[in-house]
């Protein structure tokens, strides 16, 4: 019955579009069922679905229309996997993408039973337990400075009003422990605050492990329709996508449905979009549609910041010189220095120790080597005083005496060479001098290698003595 209807509607469609374009967009469709008034037809892509409905949706609506009456009904079966000689084609069905039921526009047959989760979370209670977030990553635990405002302005507007503003999809990238997750699950948390909405955080790699379990058990549908009934999906590291042909072929279908009946989407990069490797070029076209924010390094104010919050929120005191000394000494990641910071207040409390300027500087004597490179500040200093016969202490004074003077630019220069430090960091391990004391430093040794041939030579003897001790 079903190949009868659809080779009737073919005869109208064939009347009306040139033959060619019937050859290329209509041949190649084969009806699969009919159901209660609902035609089912099989496409053999994604994008020759996305085709028939942006170019040929009305025809297909008066055909249906004459063959199957006022009620009569569309719907897709795309093939996503094309299968091999042992292997039947992967198909998934799409209902168009509103909840009307009309085929006009792109819009067909709606309404969605509820299908088991793929996620198993059975510690976690409560409203959380089918969002996947953690409670504790919010706006107010979010500290908020010049290397990530925007992209925190962009986060809580788009919790004020979900897939209603611009910013959809929302893509926040950024380097490792930059506090991306934390921001994008903060955006959840708001949104299940405010609204009634099925807000599901995953990380790509976890979706791509369901994705491969449902492929195994048969279950590609119950899975493609968990996720077509999210309200915002937030998806973290979408560059673990990449080279995943098939994972990457069901996020854009779900992608496309979940953007075109006005969810939010939310995610996180490690790089651009325009950086990422390994993707399909109209999915990355499809992440570049809202808003693309970044969040850099954070500086030295949001890095003090950033700690007063932590100690206020442990109960803990610590003086603020110590604060300051984390704050400069650690300006990797907010990772890294929330790590010190654990670090620093277990140390103290399981060796009943005050926290001081003396017990910072011992525990970060060996992190700091992990955190920036094998070479320190504290190692080029004294490299660099023994060689010139100064005194390390007087490197890092006020005294303008000329032996002094170089010895100091020497070890600034190599400082920035040499280690993952700020300007403004190896500054304040000069005696606290500011960032343009170290650009002129730094300049000042460049321009006395191209003039003074001894000095260039003793530059030298030091960078191999400094080599020899990232080789150890």
């Amino acid at each position: 019955m079903h190949s009868k209807v659809w080779s009737n509607c073919l005869l109208h469609i064939k009347e009306v579009i040139p033959e060619q374009s019937f050859k290329t967009w209509f041949a190649p469709i084969v009806p699969v069922r009919l159901e209660n008034q609902v035609l089912t037809i099989q496409v053999p892509s994604q994008f020759f679905y996305e085709w028939l409905e942006e170019n040929y949706v009305n025809v297909i609506k008066e055909a249906i229309k004459k063959e199957l009456g006022e009620f009569g009904r569309l719907e897709y079966s795309v093939v996503i996997d094309n299968g091999n000689a042992k292997n039947k084609p992967t198909t998934v069905n799409f209902k168009g993408n509103t909840n009307t039921a009309s085929v006009g526009n792109g819009k067909v047959r709606a309404g969605f039973d509820q299908y088991k989760s793929p996620f198993a979370l059975p510690d976690v209670e409560g409203e959380y337990k089918n969002s996947n977030l953690n409670i504790h990553n919010n706006f107010d635990t979010y500290i908020e400075g010049d290397c990530n405002r925007l992209a925190r302005s962009a986060g809580f507007a788009v919790a004020q009003k979900p897939g209603v503003t611009s910013f959809n999809p929302l893509m926040i990238y950024g380097g490792v422990g930059l506090g991306k997750t934390h921001l994008v699950q903060a955006i959840g948390n708001e949104i299940k605050l405010k609204f009634e909405k099925f807000v599901l955080y995953v990380a790509s790699e976890k979706f791509t492990n369901q994705f491969i379990e449902a492929l195994k058990n048969n279950s590609i549908q119950e899975f493609i329709n968990f996720y077509l009934n999210v309200d915002v999906l937030i998806i973290d590291d979408v560059q673990f996508l990449r080279d995943k042909e098939k994972t990457q072929e069901i996020f854009f279908h779900i992608f496309n449905h979940l953007h075109q009946n006005g969810k939010q989407i939310v995610m996180t990069s490690d790089c651009a979009p325009r950086d990422l490797k390994g993707l399909q070029e109209r999915l990355v076209s499809r992440f570049k549609w809202g808003l693309t924010a970044d969040i850099q390094q954070p500086d030295f104010e949001t890095r003090m910041a950033i700690i007063q919050k932590k100690i206020q929120a442990d109960g803990i005191s610590i003086p603020h010189q110590v604060i300051e000394y984390l704050a400069y000494s650690v300006d990797t990641n907010v990772r890294e220095l929330e790590g010190v910071i654990i670090s620093l207040i277990a140390h103290a409390s399981l060796t009943k120790r005050d926290i001081d300027l003396e017990l910072a500087k011992q525990i970060l004597k060996n992190i700091i080597q992990d955190i920036e490179t094998e070479v320190g500040i504290d190692y080029i200093q004294k490299t660099v005083s023994e060689y010139f016969k100064v005194d390390t202490e007087d490197m890092k004074a006020k005294t303008r005496k000329k032996e002094i003077v170089i010895a100091r630019q020497v070890a600034m220069y190599f400082s920035k060479d040499y280690t993952n430090h700020s300007l403004k960091s190896i500054g304040y391990h000069f005696g606290g001098r500011d960032h343009s004391t170290v650009i002129h430093a730094v300049q000042a040794v460049n321009d006395m290698i191209d003039i003074d041939a001894k000095f260039r030579n003793s530059v030298e003897e030091l960078r191999k003595k400094l080599r020899i001790k990232t080789m150890v």
